[in-house]
């Protein structure tokens, strides 16, 4: 079995005339947590859609687990299923209750009975914090906890590489503590992820690695320590200055 989870090669993407992503050649090992830092407008929420293929690559190739999403013979419903993602938005079916959300994927797209279906979805709540909450509908939860439905709902699908797309970014600062939690949680389990986020402590504490991105491109990526803690690059500090000072906090992109 391969140590490379996630592997990137010459990955480009344009919209019209605007590039997006530019020749990003990068490895994401089994069990490595990487955190994706940089201005809005750099390419990071891009670059995420681009691994199980949201969005289609203009260029460059990429390999989930050993299988090649960009293959035109690829079955891309069939890798998708092992490629759990958390959006800033919480995605939840607002008609369906938190547990027959978690439900409904496993049965019509992995086939499960309805037993083990339910039973599967309880663990997850439970490894989440949301036991007592399988039978609320989406609208009686907090951001915050919808969130958490919404990172349970894709661990019911037993994911090889778990992709966050700044899942804090919608809740207000009192409930983000718990999702970061849970994230933290999912972390020292082993499991392989990669996250877009703007919570920079969360990055130092948590992440292996961490990248920075400006302009499409990777600028610098090391250790927490060093990217967040030294960076080397005058555009890293810039960016790190702004939003790590507290009288620019509007400032954090």
């Amino acid at each position: 079995m391969s140590d490379v989870m996630i592997e990137l090669s010459g990955l480009g993407k344009s919209f019209g005339d605007l590039e997006v992503l530019r020749g990003i050649d990068q490895q994401v090992e089994r069990g490595e947590v990487v955190c994706v830092i940089g201005p809005s407008g750099s390419g990071k929420s891009t670059l995420l859609r681009c691994v199980n293929l949201l969005e289609e690559p203009s260029a460059g190739k990429v390999v989930v687990d050993g299988n090649e999403l960009t293959d035109p013979d690829n079955d891309l419903d069939g890798s998708r299923r092992h490629i759990g993602m958390v959006f800033q938005q919480f995605n939840l079916f607002s008609h369906l209750s938190v547990l027959d959300n978690l439900t409904v994927a496993q049965r019509k797209v992995l086939g499960r009975g309805k037993e083990e279906a339910v039973r599967i979805a309880g663990e997850n709540l439970e490894r989440v914090g949301l036991s007592d909450k399988a039978d609320a509908m989406p609208a009686q939860l907090s951001g915050g906890q919808q969130q958490r439905a919404g990172i349970a709902r894709a661990l019911a699908m037993n994911p090889k590489v778990m992709l966050f797309d700044e899942p804090t970014s919608a809740l207000d600062p009192e409930l983000v503590g718990d999702v970061l939690g849970v994230m933290r949680q999912l972390a020292d389990e082993g499991m392989t992820m990669l996250v877009v986020t703007h919570e920079m402590q969360f990055a130092r504490e948590v992440a292996d690695r961490v990248l920075f991105m400006d302009g499409g491109g990777i600028v610098e990526q090391g250790k927490p320590a060093d990217v967040i803690g030294n960076p080397k690059e005058e555009r890293t500090r810039s960016f790190l200055a702004r939003v790590l000072n507290p009288t620019h906090a509007d400032a954090a992109e």
